[in-house]
């Protein structure tokens, strides 16, 4: 066993497969690099010092996410094909919800030494394939040893000569609406947790969510106030919109439908189901504010109301549950 992390003399794993000590850092970089596409804003990709990505606007939208092995993901739940889209959806999500377009992706991989190559490959189709659904590629990167496998992703986008969507304009008044699903990722975490890997429609939800990217740029040139990626739960993100525009958000209950498979797996682990709804991240919605005299697409739903005061409210009451994710509590 080698004293550098694991990988035989040989560079296998345990198993037999070949590990990226095997084949070393710059053997590991070319087979990624072979992996991913070019599109149309990437000027120049992987190969050099650095990228060249096209912005056509003038100013870049940027946005990092780390996903840590054991505490984001885990090797037995989700394939590296899986937490590629993962690592990509939840930073293209931040892009969209400043109302811009996603252009490019660099992403640092510190990872074990007997990590198996084709699991890194993996990881390289993921990101390519989520990246690739609004055009962005995957421009570079760094990578490193590290104990703990850790994907850290930098995402780019540009406005197209729109003004960026903040947290800080909903005003009283506003109409809150929802692009997209919460609740699906949360319970397919629920009943991965408990050693389930059904519904099916839960679990693949949190290993590949489903972002309306395109949601974002068509709120912002719809005239949205304020607009945020849900990632850590739909009352704890409304809290910061409420914290940065200085108003009062309420959200109704009798907005979301709970999905049949929801509510089975509801009811068969003792969970409400609203709580995964109101509370559960990952899903990576998008969540606006728009002037009551905007004529909402289908791609938005209204599901409450802005009002002058402070803090996110339920039905008009105070929710007693947990509002979303907290990575130190």
């Amino acid at each position: 066993m080698s004293e550098r992390g694991g990988a035989g003399r040989n560079g296998r794993d345990a198993g037999g497969a070949a590990s990226v000590a095997g084949i070393g850092e710059f053997g590991l970089i070319g087979r990624i690099t072979a992996r991913l596409p070019v599109g149309p804003t990437t000027l120049l990709g992987p190969g050099d010092d650095g990228a060249v990505v096209a912005a056509p606007d003038g100013r870049v939208v940027a946005s990092t996410d780390v996903l840590v092995d054991g505490r984001h993901f885990r090797r037995d739940w989700s394939s590296g094909r899986d937490v590629g889209h993962r690592a990509a959806a939840a930073n293209l999500a931040d892009i969209a919800a400043m109302g811009a377009t996603p252009t490019a992706l660099l992403v640092a991989l510190c990872m074990p030494a007997d990590l198996p190559t084709g699991w890194a490959e993996e990881l390289a189709d993921g990101l390519a394939a989520e990246a690739g659904t609004v055009g962005a590629s995957v421009v570079g990167g760094d990578m490193s040893a590290s104990p703990t496998l850790t994907v850290a992703v930098t995402a780019l986008g540009d406005l197209d000569g729109r003004p960026p969507v903040v947290r800080s304009g909903a005003r009283p008044g506003d109409v809150l609406a929802l692009a997209g699903r919460t609740g699906y990722a949360a319970a397919g975490l629920t009943v991965l947790t408990r050693g389930f890997r059904t519904p099916r429609l839960l679990v693949e939800a949190y290993r590949r969510p489903v972002v309306p990217y395109r949601a974002g740029p068509q709120a912002a040139g719809l005239g949205a106030t304020s607009m945020i990626d849900v990632s850590d739960g739909l009352l704890a993100d409304l809290g910061h919109v409420s914290a940065a525009s200085r108003v009062a958000i309420d959200v109704r209950r009798d907005a979301f439908e709970v999905p049949r498979q929801m509510a089975d797996a509801a009811q068969a682990l003792g969970v409400d189901p609203y709580t995964w709804i109101l509370a559960g991240g990952d899903d990576h919605a998008l969540a606006a504010t728009f002037p009551p005299a905007v004529a909402l697409p289908p791609e938005w739903r209204p599901i409450g109301l802005v009002t002058d005061g402070a803090g996110v409210t339920v039905d008009g009451a105070p929710y007693d549950g947990p509002t979303g994710w907290d990575h130190f509590r």
